[in-house]
Order: C-alpha cells, then structure tokens, then sequence
C-alpha cells in the first residue's frame, strides 16, 4: 500500500517495498538490523513506512550486490556519502580492489572450465566403471 502524507512524501508499506525493489521483505528487515537500511519511521499502529530514500538505498544495495560487491563494500561505498559527494579517488579503490577479486574469480573460473572439459573430454560413452569425471570429484577413493 502506498499513500501520500501532506507533506508529499511517499509511504511505502515494507510489502510494496519488497515488490518495488525485488528484494525479499526479510532481507529488508536484515538490512534494517545490521544498520544497511535507516530503521523507518512507524504509524501509530507500528507499521513500517518508506519512502524514496529508503527505495533508492535498497536499490543502490541490490544493485552492489548484483555486481558482487560485498555488504561491507557497499557499507563503505555508501559511508561515502552518496553521488555527488563521495570522492571519487576513495569509491576507485573500493572498486579497483573489487575488480581484483572479480578477475582472480575469472581466472579460478577459466582453470576450472580447462580442467572440466578436459576430464569431461576422457569420458567414454561406454559403460565402464573408470570414469575421469568422478575420480577427480572423489579424492578419497581407492586407486587400483
């Protein structure tokens, strides 16, 4: 549910929150607990209300989280202060060390697509009981 107060502020229910912004209405409580999201003003009744500065901050924390960042690589991007006023040379560290951690997982990514496909490519079609692709998965078993 979604209404306009006088003062023409938007109050978003957390439900229309969850729907507007695609992030489950519990991991906007989450957010909430450790401090990511501003604990928001409550009616009379106890409801939670938003508006569009708690919308845009959970987008702005989905989005960081698409992209991998980390809670507390979003916690630091968003200390920042925001568009416009963080400085930039500090947001291109936070994003120069995040783009390190991305291509190291590339790297890790393209070994493993090597080491699967060419343990993939040993397999027969036949119905033996030697098969390369479980003798790397189970370290553990016997060798002959």
């Amino acid at each position: 549910m979604r209404t306009i107060t006088s003062s023409g502020a938007e109050n978003i229910s957390i439900g229309e929150l969850s729907k507007l912004s695609g992030v489950n209405i519990e991991t906007i409580r989450y957010y909430e607990r450790i401090k990511m999201l501003p604990a928001p003003p409550r009616t009379a009744s106890g409801r939670r209300v938003y508006g569009p500065a708690e919308k845009r901050t959970l987008a702005f924390i989905r989005r960081s989280r698409d992209l991998g960042f980390t809670l507390e690589e979003i916690r630091a991007l968003m200390a920042l202060g925001g568009p416009g006023r963080a400085p930039c040379a500090e947001v291109h560290r936070i994003a120069s060390s995040h783009l390190a951690n991305v291509r190291n997982k590339l790297a890790d990514l393209m070994k493993l697509e090597s080491i699967l496909a060419e343990t993939a490519a040993q397999c027969s079609d036949g119905a033996t009981p030697d098969c390369p692709v479980l003798d790397i998965l189970d370290a553990g078993r016997p060798s002959d």
